[in-house]
């Protein structure tokens, strides 16, 4: 006899012992003055609306449907999303002391001080649809698969592995205690469907994840994530093209941009940290509010004439001073073109991968405006916004031509302007193949004097929550660094020595500091002996995927790979999967990251640091290769820094390991015999 549908959910329901057990009688309630999202856009058919409700109910025990069901539907015609609010647990999330959480393994408990920290209203960008930052970047789908995770997370042994599908937790499989604890995955698509249309609607029916880089990999600390790497770019774009010596700051100079939300928030605080001054344009209040009351900016201009005006008495001081500014950059540049004002830096970090999801402002209406028509009239909305780009492009060409030092910051912010209709910007004139005419950050800065010698974006948290741990582990990194090495060890020793004095820590207690391989290696192993010692408690090691190795982004992590393969993505993969052969605590891949669906694959990790003679094994084999296998690639595609760091690695590890260099060719000789060949 054919079994009826109750039937079957009653064995589903008897067939799990972790699920989610208990329905939450009222709805959530959302407190006044909390961020939320716009609503998202999506084509869907009629029957892929009923695809997004099946996908949702799966969740929830077959009682529930006819309760939920009409719930799930007006969060989806209203917000775009199913988000589940009912499940989200009442008030603020905050990332607790890892003593706080339930769970039979260590690792499962600090994964679960990751996720509340990346959930906090201090940190989220709307917290209740569960976005990080950038817009977009999602710790998971829905708020069942909070739920859910945390249940797996609970019951998760040192004997297995816990598999996540864009944020659904496919389930425990046996593993072994050096194996990861969690492998993940976000928004990775079939090439054919690779594309910003088709995730909106994966999104929308409830089966794709976007992570964007550290929010879906549960690896995002605050503003501070980005804060080093934004210091070391306006540094050493201040050596590049303003003259700087090795010693010198900025002080005296102007950087420009836009952009306070989650990883642009560190403008501010990492301009000041140079020396300089700073004008950061953002049209959302609240964020502004936010960032003043963390510290990251110190002071409000609600006028293009009060922010040029006090950035001129900062400078005119040689004094430090971020300025936000209330307001649209386009405004503010058309004020500097018009009154000859010279700006030293300029750039952007407004949301460009969503350019047309809320991203990026159109000039001449108001944040709120903005919000209204994304609801109301999205063409009109894209109409203003191609508008606006291009309007601030001819801006940035004359302020360029005037002697200012444009650069794109990895926001897709140039291939918005592209896809705008200004085909301009690129530097073949047909397409975006060759990249663009101005650079990104990574093409002229940070690839070829950090990347390419391995330093890159290495964090850690203090689970136990204790700032007392986090003091300890700065002077233990600065103590490891030898500032004499190489003026970057100068700069990452100066910067770990002044980290609490600069006060960079939002949520729960963590830092960032750019290291090279050995570096890493270095600290880690250090950081594990403390622990070990019961100096300090369990810490928790990650780094941003904007690094190294964790990227293949062609107009941007890999912008400066010259020898064509910046459009492969073999790095990011291999990277993943050796982290995952070593034993990685937790590892994750993911598409799109801070440039949009179809634009990068990125990688990163997380490592629960114990104290044991087990995660010493794992680091000295894993944190060497998370880092050389990416400077093994920058080698092969000629990258002079990169050529002789790997040189000087084999060298230090002969009989271990062994990276191949390739051989230069006379480009004199290519010419003469393509010449004589008549090609």
């Amino acid at each position: 006899m054919e079994k009826t549908l109750n039937t079957l959910n009653k064995e589903i329901f008897e067939g799990m012992s972790i699920k989610i057990n208990e329905i939450p009688k009222d709805k959530c309630e959302f407190i006044k003055g909390i961020r939320r999202a716009p609503k998202r856009e999506a084509k869907l058919s009629k029957e892929d609306i009923k695809l997004a409700l099946k996908n949702a109910l799966r969740y929830i025990p077959e009682n529930y449907h006819e309760e939920l069901a009409p719930e799930f539907l007006e969060e989806l015609m209203t917000m775009g999303r199913i988000y589940g609010y009912r499940f989200r647990p009442k008030g603020n999330i905050k990332g607790k002391s890892i003593e706080e959480y339930e769970g039979k393994c260590i690792e499962g408990k600090a994964f679960q001080v990751m996720i509340d920290n990346n959930l906090d209203f201090d940190i989220a960008l709307y917290p209740y649809e569960l976005v990080t930052y950038g817009e977009t970047g999602q710790v998971f789908q829905n708020w069942m698969q909070y739920v859910l995770v945390k249940e797996y997370l609970k019951v998760l042994t040192e004997d297995q592995t816990l598999v996540i599908q864009s944020g659904h937790p496919l389930g425990l499989f046996k593993s072994k205690p050096d194996a990861p604890r969690v492998i993940l995955t976000n928004g990775l698509m079939i090439g054919m469907f690779d594309n910003q249309e088709e995730w909106k609607r994966a999104a929308a029916i409830g089966v794709s994840n976007y992570g964007q880089m550290t929010a879906g990999g549960w690896m995002y600390i605050g503003p501070q994530g980005i804060v080093h790497g934004t210091y070391s770019t306006l540094l050493n774009a201040g050596r590049l093209v303003l003259g700087l010596g090795k010693e010198e700051d900025l002080k005296g100079k102007l950087f420009v941009t836009s952009g306070l939300g989650g990883m642009s928030g560190a403008q501010g605080k990492a301009i000041e940290i140079a020396g300089g001054v700073g004008i950061i344009a953002e049209v959302d209040y609240s964020r502004i509010e936010t960032r003043y009351n963390q510290g990251w900016v110190s002071k409000i201009a609600n006028t293009c004439e009060e922010a040029f005006d006090l950035a001129k008495a900062y400078m005119e001081k040689r004094k430090e001073c971020a300025i936000a500014y209330h307001g649209n950059i386009v405004d503010l540049l058309e004020y500097a073109v018009k009154n000859n004002i010279s700006i030293d830096l300029l750039s952007d970090q407004t949301s460009c991968h969503a350019v047309y999801d809320g991203g990026y402002c159109p000039q001449g209406i108001t944040f709120e405006e903005r919000t209204e028509l994304l609801d109301k009239n999205k063409t009109r909305f894209i109409e203003l916004v191609n508008k606006t780009l291009v309007n601030h492009f001819n801006l940035i060409k004359e302020l360029n031509k005037r002697g200012t030092y444009f650069f794109d910051y990895g926001n897709s912010f140039m291939k918005a302007i592209y896809d705008a209709g200004c085909k301009e910007i690129s530097k073949n004139k047909v397409d975006e193949k060759d990249g663009f005419i101005f650079p990104s950050y990574v093409e002229d800065i940070l690839g070829p004097q950090l990347f390419d010698y391995g330093y890159g974006p290495f964090r850690w948290v203090c689970l136990s929550g204790k700032e007392e741990d986090l003091e300890k582990t700065d002077k233990a990194a600065m103590e490891i660094i030898d500032p004499d090495r190489r003026y970057q060890d100068r700069d990452n020793w100066i910067w770990i020595r002044d980290a609490k004095k600069n006060a960079l820590v939002v949520g729960t207690q963590a830092r960032i500091l750019y290291q090279d391989a050995m570096g890493r290696t270095n600290i880690a192993l250090k950081f594990n002996d403390m622990v070990r010692k019961g100096e300090i408690g369990p810490v928790m090691l990650g780094r941003d995927h904007h690094d190294v190795s964790g990227t293949d982004s062609p107009f941007r992590e890999t912008s400066n790979i010259k020898d064509g393969s910046n459009i492969m993505a073999d790095m990011a993969t291999h990277c993943f999967a050796g982290n995952c052969a070593r034993g990685m605590s937790l590892v994750a891949l993911h598409n799109g990251g801070g440039v949009g669906i179809g634009k990068s694959i990125n990688g990163g990790f997380g490592m629960v640091l114990d104290g044991s003679l087990r995660v010493d094994n794992i680091l000295r084999s894993s944190m060497p290769w998370d880092v050389m296998s990416g400077v093994a690639r920058r080698a092969w595609a000629r990258n002079e820094n990169s050529i002789s760091t790997v040189i000087e690695y084999n060298k230090m590890c002969e009989g271990k390991d062994h990276i191949t260099l390739p051989y230069l060719v006379e480009e004199e000789v290519i010419d003469e015999i393509i010449e004589r060949l008549n090609f």
